[in-house]
Formats: C-alpha cells, structure tokens, sequence
C-alpha cells in the first residue's frame, strides 16, 4: 500500500511546491526591472552555494558542518527520493545513498535540534522552533520507508499486509516532512529560504561580490530619467532581485548581532528590517514576526503588530500606521557590518539608502542638522559651511605645491573636509611631513577641490552628490597625477569605488587611490622611510569601516604598526568584526537618540584590552573616539604616529619643485 501511496504523496508535494513558486516569483517581480544573467546566474549558483556562501557560513565551524550535513542530506535524499519512491528506478542500488543522505540529514538534525532547545537571543522564533521536528520527520520518514527497497526489513512492512497502523504512521511522517520540507519551501514555511535564498544567490544585484570579488559601491540613480522613480517609495520600488534578496533572510540575526545601532538600543535592527520588507511584499502587518524588535519601545516606537504595509504603500508614512518608521533609516550608519556577516549575502545598506533617497529627494525629510548640511553642500561645497577659499588655511606655513602649477605629478594629496577640522589638520601636516621625509612627488588641489559627496549620497542626496562628483571628476581630468593618496577612508572609497560609475566619454573617472596607511607601508617596504623604535605604552588598532569592511584593507595598517615596533593588543571585535565608531552615513549628523553612545561601546571595547593608546585610520573614527567623555586611552592617527618616529636622513642638496618643474620636492618637514 504505502509503495502505491508514496508516489502520489511526492508528486502532489512537488506540483503543490511548483504552484508556490509560481506565486512566490509573482510576488518578487512586482518590483522594478533588473537585467540579470538569468542561465549565467544559474550555471554559477553551485559554486556560490558551495564556496561563496560558505566561506561566510564557515566563520561558525559547527553551524557550518550542522548546515553541510543537513542541507547536503536533504538535497541529496530529495533527489533520490523522487528516483527511488517517485519513479521506481533502481531502488536496489539507489536505495543504499538514500539511506545514507537521509541519515546523514538527520544526524545534522540533531545538532539544529540541540541549538534549538535553548537559542541565542537573536535567533527568530515562532514558526522556526519546529525547524528540528520538521527536519526529523523528512529525514527519518524517508530512511524508514527505504529499509524495505534494500532488503533491510521485509517488504510487507512498507505494503502494509497486516500492519495498517504503521503504514498509516510512516504516511503521516512523510506527509508531515514533504508538506513542511518540499511545499513549505515555495509557501512561506521556515524552508522558505531555501528556496529563494538559492534563486537570490543565482540573481544577486552585486554578482561582483562572487569568486573572490568585493562590490560596495552605492549604485547610482539615473537623474535624467524623468520616469525613474527618486529612491525607494512603497516595496514595489525596490528591484525585483531586491524582493528576492529579502525573502531570502533566514532570521539567523547574525546581521542583529553585529549592528552598532542596535547594540547602542536606536530603532534598528536589520533583520527586523528586511522582514518588514518581506512583509511588505507580501502585504500584511509584522504581527507573525517573532524575533527582536527594533530596540524603540522606550522612545516613542511602536512594538511588534503595529507595523502594516503592501507592495504598493509607502513604506514610510507621514501620519498613520506605516511599514517602517523613519527614524529606522536614520539610525544606520552604513558600516556593513549586517552585509559582511549575513550568510544569504543580503543588501541591507543598498535597501537602507534607496529608502533614504526617497525621504531626501522627494519629501525634504532628513532629521536634525542634515538639512542644515546638505544646504552648506550645496552653497559652500563643504558640509561645515566654511567660506571655499579657506581650505589651505591650515597650511599656510607649509609651502604645498598645488597641482594648478605643477600640471603632473606620482601622487595627488587629497585633503578631504578635515581640512576644516583643527583635530584633523594635525594628521595631515603629519602626513605632509612623511611624504616629504619619503622625498614623495606630490601636490594637492588646493581651493579647487571640493567634498567628495561621500555624507550627502549616504544621507539619501544623490542629486548633490552627483553634482559634488562631476565637478571634482572635471578637475581631476585637468591634471596628470598616478595616483590619489588620501588619510580619510571615505573619501578613498568614493574616489575609487563611485566616481567610476558617473564618468563621461574620455573621462578619467576611475582612479589609482591609496588610503595613506597602504601608501605608508609601501613606501616602508621600498626602503624611503626609516622609524625610531617604539617607545610608547601598549596600542590597539581600530579598523575604520570604510577602510576594512568596504574595501578590505586590514593589514597595511598593522604592517605599518608592526614596523614602528609595536605589538598590537587586539580588540575582540576587531578585522572584519570591528565595531563602528558610529561616525559613518551621516549619523552624527542625523543623531538618533539610543540607550547609550556608540562611540562609548567601541571605547569600551578599547579599555577591554588594556591599551593605553588606540591608532586609527580615519578622521570620522579620531572625532568619534575622542569625543568620549571618559575615555581611557590617547587617540592617534597612523600618521601621526609614523611622523613621530621618522628618523630623517642627512640633508641632501635639493631643489623646490615649485621653482622647477624637472625638480623633485625632497624637503622635509621636522
């Protein structure tokens, strides 16, 4: 009997998780178009799976081999379970790797189970605890009902002669796993990633993330289409790949753990995010979800129920019940921390700052001093509102050759908006001070350089940004230069990794950019800098955002340390794990309130280790860090510290460039 039953019970499952699909991928193209690669996307997916993901997956060697056991049994015990119970084929030799996969699945179903029984706090629940209950009874249904084609146990048990009740149990053991393993999958169960996490991965909007690749470059909007939508309005804004991305979300909370703004207690937690998002897809309120909220109770926030939207509502409502509360998009500092961490690889950055373009471009809603500094933006060039012509200030007793004189150099300066920062214009005279100790050729823009945009694109003003970024890309194209040396993380990014997408025909949109700390070491490596030993009492290094996660700079820095002679006293969360300082995507400006300051946390971190010196790489992280009241160790920028240690060589005869443009600069600065 059960023989005759499995097949109609398969082939029912698989037809009723085809029309869940169907329905799941009307859902995900109610968003705009995206041109995707659909069969390359297709023919890449086992590698992304397999090495992509899972070099993510892998960072947890238990949950990694808990998910290869599990997932590899069940993709393999399904496979075969359609050959041997679906279609008849060669149950006696198939049989044996059936029984294989479904008991290596369930042996991964016992390590869910176990974490299951008491789960970290960011950890989803709900529907998600009857995870293992599901898992086992498709893994132990399937290994049941295959004993018999193997010869293992008589057939008669699997036809039911005589033993009505079993058969009548195993069926609804199968029944139970195929509904919540197979159709479940296509109909929103806890499977449900499975599913669209493989189609997401197949259609990722940063295909360029995959093989090795890095892509974090805010895409941009194109301005000139009238019929574009300015941002992201309503869920059905987003790109369909995008709907996709966020059905996607496993509700690991990986994302929830390493989020600055969470931890700080501010309205956001990403994974709460991305399944409002889902929520909005779908239509419906947040009632169902049953994992963290956004930590805002205390401040006005609404709780978990209270949150309604559908594919063609606004997300954020000025008045009434909305999907998201603006505050949310606030509190995000861009640090991507969430993306680097998600194992599903999930944009949730891209998904923030769409949704602030739109709060920016079209309703002029950005909270507290951003107005007041995307208006200096846009007047002065510089978020500060400092007159234009008072950039070089700081050096006026410095003599730096400007570009406008020289035409061509190896290396432009970029100063970046710390050039108005008294805090900031100490880092670059030591910085000045190393290039000439290194006898660079270099020379800055002067008065003609401007914001790189990096603060109004993040604040959602792509039309500033754009504007900030052409001009600056104009007056770049004037010069000859071989590369772009700058202290500011931010503004390296942008340079290198956003310009490239806004230059014209013949422009030279995509540069050569050196964050000073890898310019510092190279310059080390080739033998143009000598240090004095380390003197000092005990360092830490803070990775900034920008630099690490965005760009994956980690070991310049600490090469450049290490050749100071210092040994490092790693923070705990530290690499690719830093914590943000809280300075980045405009969120000192923004300044949403929370239970405790995120500079103060990354502080903390700091003391943890004992340091009574903490280096740094960016101007953002040297404000922020400084700016705590109690703070326990000295902040200092690398430069700052290489300066203090250079041991100048014998002075040598040497000509201004300025005088000669054949001349190299080889003065040095004490």
């Amino acid at each position: 009997m059960l023989e005759t039953l499995l097949p109609i019970l398969i082939f029912t499952a698989l037809g009723l998780a085809v029309i869940g699909a169907w329905r799941r991928i009307r859902l995900w193209r109610r968003g705009r178009p995206s041109a995707v690669p659909l069969f390359k996307g297709l023919a890449a997916l086992p590698r992304r799976y397999l090495v992509d993901l899972h070099h993510v997956v892998g960072r947890d060697k238990v949950i990694s081999n808990t998910h290869v056991a599990t997932a590899g049994g069940f993709v393999a015990a399904t496979v075969l379970m359609i050959l041997v119970h679906g279609l008849g084929l060669a149950q006696g030799i198939l049989g044996w790797p059936l029984l294989a996969a479904s008991a290596c699945m369930f042996m991964g179903t016992l390590f869910v189970a176990r974490r299951r029984r008491h789960p970290p706090a960011r950890l989803s629940r709900g529907p998600w605890m009857r995870l293992p209950k599901s898992l086992a009874a498709f893994s132990l249904g399937v290994f049941l009902i295959t004993l018999p084609t193997v010869g293992i146990l008589p057939a008669g048990l699997s036809q039911g002669a005589g033993h009505w009740l079993l058969t009548l149990v195993l069926a609804a053991v199968v029944v139970w796993g195929l509904g919540e393993m197979i159709v479940g999958m296509t109909w929103g169960g806890p499977m449900k990633h499975a599913f669209a996490g493989a189609l997401h991965l197949a259609f990722h909007r940063r295909a360029e993330r995959f093989g090795g690749g890095r892509s974090t470059g805010l895409k941009a909007l194109n301005l000139e289409d009238e019929a574009a939508p300015l941002g992201v309005e309503i869920p059905a804004d987003f790109t369909w790949n995008q709907l996709l991305g966020f059905d996607a979300c496993v509700q690991c909370g990986r994302c929830e753990a390493v989020c600055p703004a969470f931890a700080a207690g501010q309205p956001l937690n990403p994974k709460k995010l991305i399944q409002d998002m889902v929520v909005g897809l779908a239509g419906g309120s947040d009632a169902g979800y049953a994992g963290s909220p956004h930590p805002s109770q205390g401040l006005g926030g609404k709780p978990v129920g209270e949150h309604r939207g559908d594919p063609h509502g606004p997300i954020v409502a000025r008045e009434g019940t909305a999907l998201v509360d603006a505050e949310t998009l606030w509190s995000c500092t861009t640090c991507r921390a969430c993306v680097e961490e998600c194992p599903m690889m999930i944009e949730h950055v891209d998904a923030i700052v769409d949704m602030r373009r739109f709060l920016t471009l079209e309703r002029g809603e950005t909270p507290n001093k951003a107005p007041e500094v995307l208006d200096n933006l846009i007047a002065t060039d510089n978020p500060g509102g400092f007159a234009p012509g008072s950039r070089m200030n700081w050096a006026a007793d410095l003599n730096l050759p400007l570009i406008a004189d020289l035409q061509q150099v190896d290396v432009l300066l970029w100063l970046g908006d710390g050039a108005f920062d008294m805090r900031n214009q100490r880092t670059l005279r030591a910085l000045v001070k190393v290039l000439r100790a290194a006898e660079v050729d270099f020379a800055v823009l002067g008065n003609e350089e401007r914001d790189s945009g990096d603060v109004a694109r993040r604040l959602g003003d792509e039309a500033t940004f754009q504007s900030l970024a052409r001009r600056n890309i104009a007056t770049l194209a004037k010069y000859r230069f071989q590369q772009i040396v700058t202290c500011d993380p931010h503004s390296f990014h942008v340079l290198g990794n956003e310009y490239s997408e806004l230059g014209g025909p013949g422009t030279p949109a995509r540069y050569e950019v050196r964050h000073h700390s890898t310019y510092i070491a190279e310059l080390y490596d080739a033998g143009r800098l000598a240090f004095s030993p380390w003197k000092g009492g005990s360092v830490t290094y803070h990775d900034p955002c920008y630099l690490g996660r965005y760009n994956g700079e980690y070991e310049a820095p600490r090469r450049v340390l290490e050749a100071l002679g210092i040994s490092l006293n790693e923070m705990e969360r530290s690499g690719f794990r830093s914590r943000c300082c809280g300075g980045g995507g405009g969120a000192p400006i923004t300044d949403i309130p929370g239970e405790r300051r995120i500079p103060d946390m990354r502080m903390n971190d700091v003391k943890e280790t004992g340091a009574e010196l903490v280096a740094v790489g960016c101007p953002q992280c040297t404000a922020m860090l400084e700016g705590v009241v109690d703070k326990t160790a000295e902040v200092r920028d690398i430069a700052e510290l290489v300066a203090d240690a250079i041991v100048v060589p014998a002075a040598r005869p040497r000509q201004d460039r300025r005088c000669s443009p054949d001349a190299r600069i080889e003065e040095v600065v004490s």
